[in-house]
C-alpha cells in the first residue's frame, strides 16, 4: 500500500513537539494510541469527530480516525506498521471528502518519545500527506494544480498539528502517570 513520497506528489509534512511531564519508562505511545477511547480523541482537537480501534485482515493493529483537516472531512484508516512504548509508525490511504467530492490520499503518521531528562521527554508528531493517483486525477478534474491543492493541505494539516499535539502530550501524560485518559488537559 505504501506510495512513495517525492517531490512532485507530495502534499504536507508538518512536524510539531510538545513536553511530556512523565519519565519515559512510564510513557507507552502504543498503549496509548492502539487503546485511546473516542472521547478522549474527540478531547484532543475540536476538529476530532470519532476515533475506534480495530485489526486488518493481517492482524496488524489499527486506528480508524475521522476529522476535519481544513474544510475536508478525512477518514483515516491507520496500520501500525511498527508499535512500541517510544514510537508508533501508522499508514493509512485516507477517504477524503471535500465539497467537490470525495479522493483518497495516503498519510503516513509518526508518534515518538524521547528522554530528556529523568522526569520528562519530548514527544513529537509527524504527518506527512502524499497525493495518489486517484487524488492526482480529482484534481485534475476539479482544475485544482497539485501547487495549490499541497498548500491547501500544508496549512491545514499543520494547523491542526500545532493544536493536537500538545492535547495528545498531555493525555499521554496522564495515562503515563495515572493510569487513565480522562483527567484534565
Amino acid at each position: 500500500m505504501e506510495i512513495l513520497q517525492t517531490k512532485e506528489n507530495a502534499l504536507s509534512a508538518s512536524v510539531v513537539s510538545a513536553i511530556i511531564n512523565a519519565p519515559i519508562e512510564k510513557v507507552n505511545i502504543a498503549d496509548w494510541l492502539l487503546n485511546l477511547p473516542d472521547a478522549e480523541y474527540q478531547r484532543c482537537s475540536v476538529n476530532h469527530i470519532g476515533a475506534g480501534i480495530t485489526t486488518n485482515f493481517e492482524g496488524k493493529p489499527m486506528s480508524i480516525n475521522v476529522e476535519y483537516v481544513g474544510t475536508a472531512l478525512v477518514i483515516q484508516h491507520y496500520v501500525a506498521t511498527e508499535y512500541s512504548s517510544d514510537y508508533c509508525r501508522m499508514l493509512s490511504l485516507s477517504d477524503t471528502i471535500t465539497s467537490n467530492g470525495r479522493s483518497k490520499v495516503q498519510v503516513l503518521w509518526e508518534l515518538r518519545a524521547e528522554k530528556i531528562d529523568g522526569n520528562s521527554c519530548k514527544f513529537t508528531n509527524t504527518i506527512h500527506a502524499t497525493a495518489t493517483l486517484e487524488f492526482l486525477i480529482f484534481i485534475r478534474e476539479n482544475n485544482i494544480t497539485l501547487e495549490n491543492a499541497a498548500k491547501a493541505r500544508q496549512e491545514a494539516s499543520d494547523a491542526h498539528n500545532h493544536e493536537e499535539t500538545p492535547l495528545f502530550a498531555k493525555s499521554i501524560e496522564n495515562k503515563a502517570l495515572y493510569g487513565k485518559y480522562n483527567l484534565p488537559l
